[in-house]
């Protein structure tokens, strides 16, 4: 069967009346802070349900702080979360003044390549986030973000969002992995 398109991209569809495999992949909300008129900011994430309340994170946040991409997170109503397991990922997240250009962004992709680094940020880059593996090693990870935020264009401030407790002392769970 043939269908006529605006675009001239699909000249043709099938419709599929199987269900799809059920998924448990899903979005979760967690409470990122508090807007100045005292209601409460969520960062949507996705992650993979499983079990009541508890969501593997699949992407790392870029407000959140305390997890990262595979993490285990229990979480509540109010999107409050705990860390039920750590995984085995760090997560960076990068502000610019004024918002990175693509440039900035596909230089720091390139270079995180070698530590198997992913880069992310929303279309506007106001911000940028990277997941590592935390078995790159903080001297590594650091050494890469230090060069790229020198060779960029804007004021950059950088940090690790899962490394430190709200007491700033370092929560040191990648020790764990590594012995």
């Amino acid at each position: 069967m043939e269908f006529p398109t605006s675009d001239g991209l699909r000249e043709d569809a099938e419709m599929n009346i199987e269900s799809p495999a059920p998924s448990n992949h899903c979005h979760v909300a967690l409470r990122a802070g508090f807007a100045s008129s005292g209601k409460p900011v969520f960062e949507t994430l996705p992650a993979r349900a499983v079990g009541p309340g508890s969501y593997e994170l699949t992407g790392s946040p870029g407000m959140v702080e305390g997890c990262a991409a595979g993490d285990l997170l229990k979480i509540d109503a109010d999107g409050l979360f705990q860390v039920e397991r750590r995984g085995p990922n760090l997560c960076i997240q990068a502000f610019g003044e004024p918002p990175f250009d693509a440039e900035s962004l596909e230089s720091l992709i390139s270079a995180l390549v070698p530590l198997g680094g992913l880069v992310e940020a929303p279309a506007d880059r106001r911000f940028i986030v990277v997941t590592v593996p935390a078995a790159a090693g903080f001297p590594a990870v650091e050494a890469v973000m230090e060069m790229w935020a020198a060779g960029v264009s804007v004021l950059v401030e950088w940090g690790f969002s899962n490394v430190f407790g709200p007491d700033g002392e370092p929560l040191n769970w990648w020790q764990a992995s590594e012995a």
